[in-house]
């Protein structure tokens, strides 16, 4: 039986990635509040949040500073657009600070409401770009399988899961997907990861020339795959990609919506994975997700682009209401401040070997296949055999039924692609938190193989 406040839920509410039949017999999970790194529900048990809610609440739930930012931007300027001219104090710092922290060389920033729309736009800039550089045909953008991009059409169609493709007549013109850079799954026998990342390259460049490098515009790429199953490309990756890409003067687009701001122990992803962007997509622990806001930092030669689209045009015709919103910007800020303050991504730093032993030392259960990750962030993905490395079949839903195992024993954790569970805490996890995460989550291991044992889906 339904609560009624599950049932009111299941008639009004249509929930993202969820099962809207299921969902109508089970009810959903409603949670009531939250302090630090846990959350409690609308009876008042607690569970560790190892998901950061969706890879974004950086900072933890409760932080008053976060809220009194909030509070005072609401009482001083609770909205003004920067259309036509028009601008206001957070927006202005706040693109200041970005251009400040980025990693590579920036001009410009350009302010959303998530990394679906960052992503959107990066799509619509490259396109506008390569117009004004008088190369109409250069728009393809190249992805990668697994990757993940964000859910508007054109975000979507650059996420390479099936799932966010399948009935939604997608993806769109224009988009090609390459390998995914999973060694585990897709090395050849005895492939070093080495040899696996020139391979790789080779079929990215393989994939330009079919299509003809004057077709293709851009590449877009998370520096550690997210929703995917946290895939961490080889070490040298990164750098043989970016020597393809500059042959065929391919813009690179990083997408640091989950990466940015500490996840990796380094302000922005792409400094610990040795990886160059031209251009970066931000959102989730920009504001640590207390207020919905988002940016694409721009290059130079990208917003000369789009002077001289001005100068043709006499209007840059792309925006949203709510780009650069005060209380979001006045939230982002402070967000950045207490990372700066509180040295967050240097505690990260200490923390990243006690959550690797952790993690590695899931591989030597028997349900798990491969524990990966960098930072903290990691997939553990399950399988029937781990000698052959072969899955369940996908029907079964295996890792659902660990993430449900799992918030029993009180923690939230997330499954994705390839029956994988994905684990990425707030950055403010102490030690005992990430200890008890682990131990809560080698628990729900146990049980969902007693299950799978019981139903005989484990090999023989």
């Amino acid at each position: 039986m339904l609560t009624n406040l599950q049932a009111r839920d299941v008639e009004t509410l249509v929930h993202p990635y969820t099962n809207l039949v299921t969902i109508r017999d089970t009810g959903p999970l409603i949670l009531e509040r939250g302090q630090g790194v846990w959350v409690h529900d609308v009876d008042g048990k607690p569970y560790l949040e190892g998901m950061a809610g969706l890879w974004c609440t950086a900072l933890g739930y409760g932080n008053e500073e976060l809220v009194e930012a909030a509070a005072g931007q609401m009482r001083k300027l609770p909205f003004s657009h920067i259309f036509g001219g028009k601008s206001h104090d957070p927006a202005i710092e706040l693109a200041d600070k970005l251009k400040e922290m980025a990693p590579v060389p920036i001009s410009k920033v350009f302010f959303t409401n998530s990394g679906s729309e960052a992503n959107d736009t990066q799509m619509k800039l490259v396109w506008y770009m390569n117009n004004a550089l008088g190369r109409p045909n250069k728009k393809k953008i190249i992805s990668r399988v697994r990757a993940y991009h964000g859910v508007t059409i054109a975000s979507a169609s650059l996420t390479g899961l099936a799932g966010n493709h399948n009935d939604f007549d997608l993806p769109i013109a224009g988009v090609r997907h390459t390998t995914c850079p999973h060694h585990y799954r897709l090395a050849l026998p005895g492939e070093s990861e080495e040899d696996f990342a020139t391979r790789l390259a080779a079929d990215l460049e393989a994939l330009i020339l079919a299509e003809g490098p004057d077709t293709v515009a851009a590449f877009i790429a998370e520096p550690v795959m997210g929703a995917g199953g946290v895939i961490v490309p080889p070490k040298t990756y990164y750098p043989k990609i970016k020597a393809v890409l500059d042959r065929y003067d391919v813009f690179f687009i990083g997408d640091e919506v989950i990466t940015g701001f500490g996840r990796l122990g380094t302000a922005f992803g792409c400094e610990a994975m040795e990886m160059q962007p031209d251009s970066i997509s931000i959102a989730k622990a920009l504001s640590s997700a207390y207020q919905p806001i988002g940016a694409v930092m721009i290059p130079e030669r990208m917003y000369e682009a789009m002077l001289e689209e001005s100068r043709k045009l006499g209007s840059f015709g792309h925006g949203f209401t709510y780009s650069g919103h005060p209380v979001a910007a006045a939230v982002a800020l402070k967000t950045l401040e207490i990372y700066e303050r509180e040295s967050v991504f240097e505690r990260v730093r200490a923390k990243i070997p006690q959550f690797d032993a952790r993690r590695a030392a899931l591989e030597d259960h028997p349900l798990v296949g491969e524990a990966r990750g960098r930072g903290l962030v990691a997939g553990i993905e399950l399988v029937a055999d781990k000698k052959t490395k072969r899955q369940f079949d996908p029907k079964l839903g295996v890792a659902a039924k660990c993430v449900a195992f799992a918030q029993a024993e009180g923690l939230i954790v997330r499954s994705v692609f390839g029956d994988a569970v994905t684990i990425c805490p707030p950055l403010v996890i102490s030690p005992a938190e990430i200890d008890e995460l682990f131990d809560r989550l080698t628990r729900a291991l146990d049980k969902t193989l007693d299950w799978a044992v019981r139903e005989q889906h484990l090999a023989a």
